[in-house]
């Protein structure tokens, strides 16, 4: 083990031993769990052991509150997903029987459009999406938005050349 991976090593330990049980807390107070308090309290120390940067923290509990919040954040998205998926699942006519396994691919595909989407504007998400799944055209969203044809098929391409760029890193 070199010096940097054992300086490593005990910087995290050593935040770990400090700030889990802030971090708990302060999660607890947050979400009203203490069982996702505690999950997520370890994902936040997962994600800082993967990022390697516990040596170089300032302020350790601003760096772990960050981290915490956005986990939050992808866990809310990620409830909300899902509940949208069973609601839209329980209104088709007939019953789908989908195993656990293509549910569980239904709802990370879910997660990354949401996550590629997340990166847009908010009038630029509004035309993607009513142009990808409602299927109006470009006429259409102008008159709903009140906005020209020039303007929703700029914020289209920007769309669709963000999610593109996005998918291209995502196989670089």
């Amino acid at each position: 083990m070199s010096s940097v991976d054992y300086s490593q090593q005990n910087a995290v330990q050593s935040l770990y031993q400090t700030h889990h049980q802030w971090l708990c807390g302060w999660l607890r107070q947050r979400l009203g769990c203490v069982d996702n308090a505690a999950d997520l309290a370890q994902d936040t120390f997962i994600r800082v052991i993967t990022q390697r940067k516990a040596t170089e923290l300032r302020e350790p509990r601003a760096y772990l509150s960050t981290i915490a919040r956005s986990l939050m954040i992808d866990m809310f998205r990620r409830r909300y997903l899902e509940q949208a998926y069973l609601e839209t699942l329980a209104l088709s006519p007939e019953p789908l029987d989908i195993s656990p396994e293509t549910r569980a691919l239904i709802i990370e595909t879910l997660m990354e459009i949401d996550r590629m989407l997340d990166g847009l504007g908010g009038r630029t998400r509004e035309i993607f999406l009513l142009a990808q799944l409602d299927g109006l055209s470009y006429v259409e969203i102008g008159r709903r938005l009140n906005i020209s044809v020039n303007t929703v098929k700029k914020h289209a391409v920007r769309a669709l050349t963000h999610c593109l760029l996005l998918a291209d890193d995502e196989r670089a």
